[in-house]
């Protein structure tokens, strides 16, 4: 019988199959995973923090948008009112300049009024020219007495009514400004219109008087 022959087969492993990772690789692979770890946690905080900022620029943005929006409504309304106060200081300039013309004028034809009228003397008038003194005086006396009033008239409404003793009444300036240039320059001319016909009142007494 045939001796069996035995075969060994040995199985030859290298050693660094066999061998258990070192302590620096573990290290090495602990510190890069720790370095990812940090890089993760610092781009976290860097998006964070990039958050953070456009959330301020945000609210930065929305106040400015306030603030603009209120200073705009203070703009107009604001501009509003000194529009409206500028016209109307400039049509209380229109009339008081008109009026303080019409008071000048009106003072110069009242001044000359009273000239006239401070050198009549009755009391030096004889008997023989006293009709005739008394005839000038009395249509002197008409007639200051007729511009006074329709000067009195003319003021009434306005500041300056007090002067004639008429109350005060504003809101009539319109109708007052459209007359006034008629009447100042009928006041104005008032001696001129009346004087011809003072004259002839006179002429008619003194040829009544040579009778």
């Amino acid at each position: 019988m045939a001796t069996s022959t035995e075969h060994t087969h040995r199985i030859k492993i290298r050693s660094t199959q066999m061998e258990m990772p070192s302590s620096g690789m573990v290290n090495r692979g602990t510190e890069d995973y720790d370095r990812k770890l940090r890089e993760a946690q610092e781009e976290l905080e860097r998006i964070q923090q990039q958050q953070e900022q456009l959330e301020r620029q945000k609210q930065e943005l929305e106040e400015l948008t306030s603030r603009k929006r209120a200073f705009v409504s203070q703009q107009v309304e604001l501009s509003e009112k000194l529009t409206s106060s500028l016209t109307l200081i400039d049509r209380e300039l229109f009339e008081m300049r008109n009026e303080t013309e019409d008071l000048e004028q009106c003072r110069s034809v009242f001044a000359a009024h009273l000239d006239k009228i401070q050198k009549f003397t009755p009391e030096n008038w004889t008997r023989e020219n006293l009709s005739e003194k008394l005839e000038r005086a009395t249509l002197s006396i008409d007639l200051a007495a007729d511009e006074y009033e329709q000067a009195a008239a003319h003021f009434e409404g306005s500041r300056s009514g007090s002067i004639f003793g008429r109350a005060s009444k504003r809101g009539r300036s319109g109708s007052r400004q459209r007359n006034s240039g008629e009447f100042m320059a009928q006041l104005r001319n008032g001696l001129a219109f009346n004087l011809p016909i003072l004259a002839l009142g006179i002429l008619a007494l003194l040829i009544y008087l040579s009778k």
